[in-house]
C-alpha cells in the first residue's frame, strides 16, 4: 500500500480502498440477503390473489389490505371494489404504492440499499466504486424527499391494518388474531418511530416549555425513533410472518388455534 499527500486538500490519497480489518462487508451483505429475499415474497404473494382471507375467523393478510379488486372475496372487501381483477395488478393496488414508497424513502432503509445494494458506500470509511457523489440531487432521488408525505399515507393504512385486526376478534380469539395483533402493534410503532413524525409532533416550536404535552410526545417519539432500524426489520418480519399464516390457514395447510370462540 502507498499513500501521498494532496497538497489541495492536505488529506492523504491512500491506495488501498479502506484501511478497516474487521468484516465490514457482512452488514450490507445480510441486508442485501434480507431484503431481496423478502420482496421476492412479497412479490409473489400479492400476485398470487388467492388465499389471502379466512372467512371463518374474519382473517385478512395486510398484503391484501384493504382489497379493492372485483375479484376480491366479498367479506374481504371493506371499502368497495373498484379496481378490475386481472393478473397483473395487486388486489390491493391502491395503498401498496404508499407502504413502498414510505418505506423505499425512509432513512434508514435508504442507507441499507445505498449501501447493500449500490454500495454508495459500503460501509464506512470505506471507498465507493463510483468515480462521482451526486447525493439526492438527481431525479430520482430527489423523491426522497416526498418522505413526509408518504408517512401520512402510511399512517392511514395502519388505521385500516388497525381495523381489519378488530374486527377478526370480534369473531372470537385465535393464534390469528393474536398475530394479527402483534403485527399492527409493531407497524405502528415503526410508523410513529419515523423521523418525519418526530418532526411533526415537536417541529416548529421554540419553545417546549410552552407546549408541555407535545414536548412530552415528541419524546416519546425520540425514544421509538432509537429503535427505527429494529422496527424496521421487525415489522419486515411480522408482515411476511402474519402474511404466512394466513395463507397458510386459508390454505387448509393448518389449524388456527382458537382460544375464544
Amino acid at each position: 500500500m502507498s499513500s501521498t499527500t494532496d497538497a489541495s486538500t492536505g488529506r492523504a490519497q491512500i491506495s488501498a480502498r479502506t484501511l478497516r480489518t474487521d468484516r465490514w462487508w457482512l452488514p450490507p451483505l445480510l441486508n442485501f440477503a434480507g431484503l431481496t429475499a423478502w420482496v421476492a415474497y412479497a412479490t409473489v404473494r400479492a400476485f398470487q390473489q388467492d388465499n389471502y382471507y379466512v372467512a371463518e375467523y374474519g382473517y385478512l393478510t395486510p398484503f391484501y389490505s384493504p382489497c379493492f379488486s372485483v375479484g376480491c372475496i366479498p367479506e374481504a372487501s371493506h371499502f368497495g371494489q373498484i379496481l378490475p381483477d386481472v393478473w397483473w395488478l395487486p388486489y390491493a393496488a391502491l395503498t401498496l404504492p404508499f407502504l413502498l414508497l414510505f418505506r423505499l424513502t425512509c432513512y434508514y432503509y435508504r442507507k441499507a440499499y445505498y449501501r447493500a445494494f449500490w454500495l454508495s458506500p459500503p460501509a464506512c470509511a470505506v471507498a465507493e466504486p463510483h468515480k462521482r457523489y451526486t447525493g439526492e440531487t438527481r431525479f430520482p432521488l430527489l423523491g426522497q424527499n416526498l418522505h413526509r408525505y408518504f408517512f401520512y399515507a402510511a399512517a392511514i393504512i395502519s388505521v385500516i391494518n388497525t381495523y381489519d385486526m378488530v374486527l377478526a376478534f370480534t369473531e372470537g380469539v385465535g393464534l390469528g388474531s393474536i398475530i394479527l395483533l402483534i403485527n399492527v402493534v409493531a407497524l405502528w410503532a415503526y410508523t410513529i418511530s419515523c423521523h418525519s413524525c418526530r418532526s411533526i409532533v415537536g417541529g416548529r416550536i421554540n419553545n417546549f416549555s410552552k407546549h408541555p404535552s407535545r414536548y412530552k410526545a415528541w419524546v416519546y417519539v425520540s425514544k421509538l425513533n432509537a429503535k427505527h432500524m429494529q422496527l424496521a426489520w421487525l415489522t419486515l418480519g411480522t408482515l411476511a410472518f402474519t402474511d404466512f399464516y394466513v395463507m397458510a390457514v386459508a390454505a387448509g395447510w393448518i389449524t388456527d388455534l382458537r382460544i375464544v370462540g
